[in-house]
């Protein structure tokens, strides 16, 4: 699923999504059981047959909704004949809810679909039900001992004090070359062979030759990508160039092109291409501020289908 894909970044999402099934399921139950109640109203109605006449603001503490939820739900409940508002007997100024006669009643016989609600939910999701009412519980705790905004927000605070450092080729990193570059490639274009070729073997393609390759990190994280291809003795392409689309502002791009030109410089070439499209005005912006100069038409023999921009460098 894609939101699965997204993982802490789409956790409220994803538990959103969880609750709706599971409030959509119970309420199915609850219809076919003939239960008078709907599976929203259960937290509510259920403290206060355990707990006794409270109030929202207590409620809502209890539970872990906000004070604007719980009162809604009252007023729902309170025209449901489930619950009534009284004057709280210690404190004239505040009201308390209460159990109806009716709220009980519909509450003492839902024993048996409450067990089969837990026989079902445990048959339905088998270990991983306990596991997730662990994790639920394990999340509670550790947020009430460290708030989510503010542990976010000091990272944040420690992020913008990061910078973009480019690192040459590791290993490790070499499914990030992939990625990517897959990542560009399938949202303009499409993923052609001689990509396929390159990123399946980018030490024996790319750096056997007398190529290079850099990544680009910002925090720890890799956010770039680029290749210096060595086409022939003295000629040299620029290629593979891609930065990770949620990282842009951040001078990615530039630093892994100017890390490229460096190493370029270094070993002498004579020669600087690169192949591109007149979509990636941004990119093509770039290359020219860098010194690379667009050709009247595309380089004989281009690699690639989508170029329809050659360029060569002739910058210092």
């Amino acid at each position: 699923m894609y939101l699965s894909s997204l993982r802490e970044l789409a956790l409220g999402s994803r538990l959103k999504a969880l609750s709706d099934q599971f409030y959509t399921a119970v309420d199915e139950v609850y219809r076919a059981c003939g239960a008078g109640i709907e599976s929203r109203w259960f937290p509510v109605m259920r403290y206060l047959r355990d707990v006794g006449p409270t109030t929202v603001t207590d409620m809502a503490l209890a539970i872990g909704q906000t004070h604007s939820a719980v009162s809604q739900l009252a007023d729902r409940l309170v025209e449901a004949g489930m619950v009534v508002r009284r004057r709280d007997p210690h404190d004239g100024r505040r009201s308390v809810l209460g159990l109806t006669d009716a709220g009980e009643r519909a509450l003492g016989a839902l024993g048996p679909v409450w067990l089969a609600i837990r026989r079902g939910m445990a048959q339905a999701l088998g270990p991983h039900g306990l596991i997730m009412l662990e994790a639920i519980d394990d999340c509670e705790k550790a947020l009430l001992d460290r708030p989510l905004v503010p542990a976010i927000l000091e990272q944040r605070a420690a992020l913008t004090r990061a910078s973009v450092e480019v690192v040459p080729f590791d290993p490790a990193l070499r499914d990030h070359f992939r990625r990517l570059n897959q990542q560009w490639l399938e949202r303009h274009f499409h993923v052609e062979s001689v990509d396929r070729t390159l990123f399946a073997d980018p030490e024996g393609l790319i750096l056997a030759p007398g190529g290079a390759i850099f990544f680009a990190l910002y925090a720890g994280e890799v956010v770039g990508t680029c290749a210096l291809i060595r086409e022939s003795e003295d000629v040299f392409e620029l290629s593979k160039m891609g930065v990770d689309e949620n990282f842009r502002g951040l001078g990615a791009g530039r630093a892994l092109l100017e890390a490229a030109l460096a190493e370029y410089r270094r070993r002498g070439g004579k020669e600087l291409f690169l192949e591109s499209n007149s979509k990636l005005d941004r990119a093509l912006g770039m290359y020219e501020r860098a010194g690379f100069v667009r050709q009247s038409s595309i380089r004989p023999g281009s690699h690639y289908e989508r170029a329809d921009v050659y360029m060569v460098y002739r910058g210092n």
